[in-house]
């Protein structure tokens, strides 16, 4: 596909044509993690299909005529189904919108962008996609824990806390997790810590193996809790450690210790004039390409 390009801050970034879906990841949390390119198609976007996790304030960059339509999935709360949301993109792209979805973190990472993405391809409706920063790489990296380190690991594994009936997958290879990868990274695994332990310690995992519990993850309410594997049930409950969260087991994290003097401070530039000029002009460039 032959991108048509415009120019903005020196940059060639993609045009958004019209009957086009853009699949974007919007990062964890923190608003400066937003690349240029999810920037980039919520300046442009007729519509924002918008998920429960993204940080709101990066909505504030779309047009003054944009429609913000929240479309997030949350556990236990009355949510629009995965085929609804699917069959509108579709819909609105065949009404010749510029049609933005705007997930958390990286739509392929556990964000049912890969479904999306088919049922877009499937329907010939043309698409796009763009990465964004995993909560399973970022929320380490604030917590001063790298995720690999050429003296402790050679394997990362991302595994995903339950299925898509909200259960902890059947098809987990217990024995590989625990023997095979030095740091496994768990999303939306909170629901079902218990078993996870359980399953883990069962199958062979040390059980003083560090692990960390990583909150609201690049936030300013991030908060970071670390235990021993065989004590980390108790420390949930002690901590009363809640969803959204991801979860790292392995020697990396013990890595925080060293480094944690070092983590990200929130201290932000505010009420800059050049801020606000700068926000100004984005929003006239957007209107251009209208």
């Amino acid at each position: 596909m032959i991108d048509k390009m415009y120019s903005r801050h020196r940059l060639s970034l993609p045009f958004f044509p019209k009957g086009e879906v853009w699949l974007a990841g919007a990062g964890p949390g923190d608003l400066g993690l937003l690349t240029l390119h999810a920037l980039n198609g919520i300046e442009q976007a007729d519509i924002i299909l918008y998920d429960a996790l993204i940080n709101k304030s990066c909505l504030n960059y779309a047009k003054v005529d944009a429609i913000l339509e929240f479309s997030g999935k949350r556990g236990g709360l009355v949510s629009p189904g995965q085929y609804e949301i699917t069959r509108r993109l579709i819909a609105l792209a065949r009404d010749k919108l510029r049609v933005l979805r705007l997930k958390g973190g990286d739509p392929f990472v556990f964000g049912r962008g890969g479904d999306e993405a088919l049922a877009l391809a499937q329907a010939h409706i043309p698409f796009r996609i763009i990465p964004g920063i995993t909560a399973g790489i970022a929320g380490p990296a604030y917590a001063g824990i790298p995720i690999t380190n050429r003296f402790i690991n050679q394997s990362v594994t991302f595994i995903t806390g339950h299925d898509t009936h909200g259960k902890l997958p059947k098809n987990l290879d217990w024995h590989a997790l625990a023997c095979g990868s030095g740091v496994l990274i768990f999303y939306m695994a909170m629901k079902h810590i218990n078993k996870i332990v359980g399953a883990l310690l069962s199958a062979g995992r040390d059980p003083n193996d560090p692990v960390a519990f990583i909150s609201n993850a690049t936030t300013r309410k991030q908060q970071v809790v670390t235990a021993k594997l065989d004590f980390a049930i108790e420390i949930v409950r002690k901590k009363e450690i809640k969803a959204p969260a991801i979860i790292v087991i392995g020697k990396v994290v013990d890595m925080m210790a060293f480094l944690k003097h070092f983590q990200q401070q929130w201290e932000t530039v505010r009420h800059s004039s050049i801020l606000q000029d700068d926000r100004e002009a984005r929003h006239s460039s957007a209107h251009a390409y209208d």
